[in-house]
């Protein structure tokens, strides 16, 4: 099969990313082979490519926002069959035995894998994965449409969730990319009112199109106090910003595996039980639920598509905000 290999971490511009002629992986019992359709470009992609995650397999076929057809399933599995539509995402698998896994807690198990970070990706025309991990992709979606939903609105859902966001309230997005762009789509649904911060005009365009009542730069104050607000960008100023837009007991979730070193904080900005929490990794409940209400609304995702052969490009582009929405690289059939 073809895939694009990382080797070495470098920036992206020296086009790390090498197409190479490998063959298709072998499935143990528990497992699916995914033939792939489309996977979605995501900034934690990004972050593997250019070494701001630690290399932990080498080399590696990056990609976790996969969407394809199931070509063989091992022997042990019963969910699904040759043929079906199914997606995989950043959780590849737990140990399901350690405390988090037991208390619902498997986004922290400490023996997980992930999906083009410890295990191979989708970047490539096959991918295997434990069916137990592996969801079924709702009709209507085509598969370029459908790839984005597998991270970017997985995790965009759980960061509304941890936010603690209530319908009526007013919620501030820091960065409006694909993960945003599918998160107000949920917050607006849910009748919140939303707030984007991005300095690209562009993204301002996109967030008024889909809702938002207001759009400024990072730095800027929204015209109203806000109930909460996400951070998607990597930028650890952002933190500082947006506990100055917070009302008292307020939340700012940080949605990224990866974000600059935030500054000291005036602890005046945190008292009234102001709240920053991260948001690591997901679920599979939190999949399962997005893809539910994704399907219920339905969510519109906005993608730009790109050949596997120009992985380097895309993500090149989304390391400059010269994406509207989403990338997605289009692989197989």
């Amino acid at each position: 099969m073809i895939a694009a290999i990382l080797r070495c971490p470098a920036p992206v511009e020296s086009h790390p990313l090498e197409p190479a002629e490998i063959d298709i992986p072998a499935i143990s019992g528990d497992q699916v082979l995914i033939r792939v359709a489309a996977c979605g470009v995501c900034r934690t992609d990004l972050h593997v490519v250019e070494g701001e995650l630690p290399q932990r397999k080498s080399p590696i076929i990056p990609g976790h926002q996969i969407v394809g057809r199931i070509e063989a399933v091992g022997p042990e599995v019963k969910r699904f069959a040759g043929g079906e539509r199914v997606g995989a995402a950043w959780l590849h698998r737990t140990c399901g035995k350690c405390d988090y896994c037991q208390s619902g807690k498997e986004n922290l198990c400490e023996s997980a894998d992930f999906t083009g970070w410890t295990v191979d990706g989708g970047y490539a025309e096959y991918v295997a994965a434990p069916a137990d991990f592996v969801y079924q992709i709702p009709d209507g979606f085509a598969d370029e449409q459908a790839a984005p939903l597998l991270c970017a609105g997985i995790i965009g859902f759980r960061s509304l969730r941890l936010s603690d966001i209530k319908p009526g309230g007013r919620l501030g997005l820091y960065g409006f990319g694909a993960a945003a762009h599918v998160a107000i789509q949920v917050a607006r649904h849910w009748d919140i009112e939303v707030y984007a911060f991005t300095r690209d005009i562009r993204h301002r365009k996109l967030a008024m199109e889909l809702g938002a009542a207001w759009t400024g730069a990072g730095e800027d104050a929204p015209p109203e106090k806000l109930d909460a607000a996400i951070i998607f960008a990597p930028a650890g100023e952002l933190v500082v910003s947006a506990l100055k837009t917070l009302k008292k007991g307020g939340v700012v979730a940080c949605a990224g595996i990866h974000m600059s070193p935030i500054p000291p904080i005036d602890y005046q900005l945190l008292y009234h039980e102001r709240v920053i929490r991260s948001v690591a990794n997901n679920t599979r409940e939190d999949g399962e639920m997005f893809l539910m209400t994704a399907a219920a609304l339905p969510i519109e995702t906005q993608i730009e598509v790109f050949p596997l052969s120009e992985a380097n490009t895309a993500l090149d582009a989304l390391k400059n905000d010269a994406v509207r929405g989403a990338a997605v690289l289009r692989i197989g059939y």
